[in-house]
């Protein structure tokens, strides 16, 4: 029993440096701040560097916020969710701030021109583009947990009440205004309603876009957003993502797409700066994630993916780490998008050819060893050991500009070595295709272009696998086109060409019809729609393209069907024996002449 109560005495208020030195504000300690040096620096033999103090600023309480005060990570900027937010203008934006950081490291690239007026979006159908609201529904007996690992809070988000067509590319409904109160969804990512709707989007709309299967969980969800918590590069990269694909559909966002963007690129130049202090898991998850923002932006012809990906790998190459499965997951991404973007621009993959064999497919946490979808890759589908070959593919471009680089120098001998090269080669390639076979599911064969079991048993996932097995098929045979038409230059009317143009075409209209995963089906379809003549491919191209627009809702897709259309347009201005018929590289001109350069991932 107490017989007495003994009052302590007040605390001391703490009270912060705010014009401290930027290694004690780094350290969070109290900081003396002597010029040139203060003690801590002087007494560690570090560089003393001071930052302008920011004016205090208060932040007005939104109506719909309660008091409490969330907390966001250590690291996290302190002016990212606590700080008045104004947008930021295209005019206030340098250069440098939107060119990839790793690019100075790496190599030179061309700034991007960014435009203050709103882009319309880009749709293969002459139909208004639909708009969508954040509307207020009330589901709050509707909640399913969205599985997250390394986080210590579980994210909850609300169910889907949308149409079908509708549920992938229109924006995440905001929580009841009453849930919103007592338990605000996705509250550890932002204490702003608009940003907590920006994460549900990523969580619940894109990160189902770009994934060939899920059935234990998003790779997104479990080993990208995490990381977010204690990233700002990472977060900003989120919301840059998230806002910029609801831009595309026509949604109005209260921030915009380009202010996360800048965010997003200034944080991670100076994760770059710290060089061994940083966690390259971290690095690699926010460069993938801008991969993706620019891909599905598209601004105009630039080459910032291309500096991307160098940085990544280049970070990838140098890292002596143990692989993670989020490390492993990012290093898949990045060879993907690697080869993706050498086949969309023309360039060599930067890097090297992945041997036969040795690519095993990758699956999402704790999938199980029986699924039906176990031989299915989380990025390539059954497309996997087709990727080596997709890589030698790739290269053969880059190859062939040499050899007429060096017959136009009279490099004689150079020349006669480069040709045995490409010829033993792109030999090796054709053969390589005619005997692949896709990567089916235990106990599944093909008949008549249909899975069935070997026991004649209903085949889980049917559906789902049919679309996977038409997506790899579509990449087989559009490798084909890809190598007739750019590489040996056959003319386009050519009975090989056409074959397999339509073959792919079909392939990709299945897909479509199958409604199954799309994310990586444009690369197959462009090249195979920019060589369809008949009226009956074109038919298949736009059926294909305007049910990829609608499930992915990307910038890239309208590039690409604009390029293909103005591409059939000179085609059928041409005679068959003029040489701009004959030009293999007719749509790169036409996407030079529209100031865009697209990667088709």
């Amino acid at each position: 029993m107490l017989l007495y109560t003994k009052f302590a005495p007040p605390k001391v208020p703490k009270r912060r440096s705010r014009a401290g030195c930027t290694f004690c504000k780094e350290k969070k300690k109290k900081c003396d701040e002597k010029r040139p040096k203060c003690a801590r620096c002087a007494e560690k033999d570090l560089q003393c560097t001071y930052e302008a103090v920011k004016p205090r600023q208060r932040r007005k309480k939104e109506p719909s916020q309660s008091g409490v005060v969330q907390d966001h990570g250590e690291d996290r900027e302190q002016d990212l969710d606590h700080y008045p937010w104004r947008e930021t203008t295209a005019d206030e934006i340098s250069e440098s701030d939107c060119l990839s950081p790793v690019d100075t490291k790496f190599s030179g690239v061309s700034p991007v021109n960014f435009s203050t007026t709103s882009e319309s979006a880009l749709s293969p159908i002459d139909v208004s583009s639909t708009l969508y609201d954040y509307a207020v529904t009330d589901d709050s007996d509707q909640i399913r947990d969205v599985v997250r690992r390394n986080s210590s809070i579980s994210v909850v988000s609300q169910a889907r009440s949308l149409q079908p067509d509708l549920a992938m590319i229109a924006p995440c409904p905001v929580g009841s205004p009453t849930l919103e109160f007592v338990l605000p969804t996705f509250s550890e990512f932002s204490d702003r309603p608009n940003r907590r709707a920006l994460v549900d989007h990523f969580c619940n709309v894109l990160s189902h876009l770009i994934v060939f299967r899920e059935e234990s969980g998003n790779p997104f969800q479990q080993l990208v957003l995490p990381l977010s918590h204690k990233s700002s590069p990472i977060m900003n990269a989120i919301y840059a993502l998230a806002s910029a694909h609801l831009e595309y559909r026509g949604v109005e966002t209260p921030e915009k797409s380009l202010y996360f963007h800048n965010r997003a690129i200034q944080g991670l130049a100076r994760l770059i700066e710290q060089e061994g202090k940083v966690d390259k898991i971290e690095l690699l998850a926010a460069i993938m994630l801008l991969v993706y923002y620019e891909v599905l932006v598209q601004r105009g012809r630039t080459n910032i993916v291309d500096g991307h990906l160098k940085g990544a790998l280049t970070i990838m190459s140098s890292s002596q780490e143990e692989s993670t499965p989020a490390g492993l997951f990012l290093e898949r991404a990045f060879r993907f998008y690697d080869v993706i973007t050498a086949l969309s621009l023309g360039s060599a993959p930067l890097s090297t050819a992945p041997a036969a064999g040795c690519l095993a497919p990758f699956p999402p946490l704790d999938a199980p060893a029986a699924s039906p979808l176990s031989n299915v890759d989380t990025l390539l589908g059954m497309a996997t050991t087709l990727w080596p070959i997709m890589h030698r593919l790739s290269n053969l471009l880059s190859l062939k500009n040499d050899i007429e680089r060096a017959v136009q120098e009279n490099q004689t001998s150079k020349s006669a070595v480069l040709k045995m090269e490409f010829e033993t080669t792109s030999q090796a390639i054709e053969t390589a295709l005619m005997q692949w076979e896709p990567c089916l599911p235990p106990n599944v064969v093909v008949q008549d272009g249909l899975l069935r079991g070997i026991s004649e048993d209903e085949i889980p996932e049917q559906q789902r696998l049919q679309s996977i097995l038409h997506n790899a098929l579509a990449y087989r045979h559009s490798a084909f086109v890809y190598l007739y038409r750019t590489i040996y230059g056959y003319p386009a009317r050519r009975e090989v060409v056409q074959k397999h143009a339509h073959t792919a075409l079909v392939h990709c209209a299945e897909t479509v019809s199958h409604r199954g995963p799309m994310g990586a089906l444009l690369w197959p379809l462009f090249v195979a729609a920019c060589e369809a003549i008949s009226a009956e491919d074109r038919a298949l191209s736009q059926r294909a393209f305007v049910g990829v627009n609608q499930r992915q809702g990307m910038t890239n897709i309208g590039h690409a069907w604009n390029i293909v259309q103005e591409v059939w347009k000179r085609l059928d201005d041409m005679s068959n024996d003029s040489p701009e018929a004959q030009d293999t590289d007719l749509w790169r001109k036409v996407s030079a002449e529209m100031g865009v350069n697209i990667v088709f991932g």
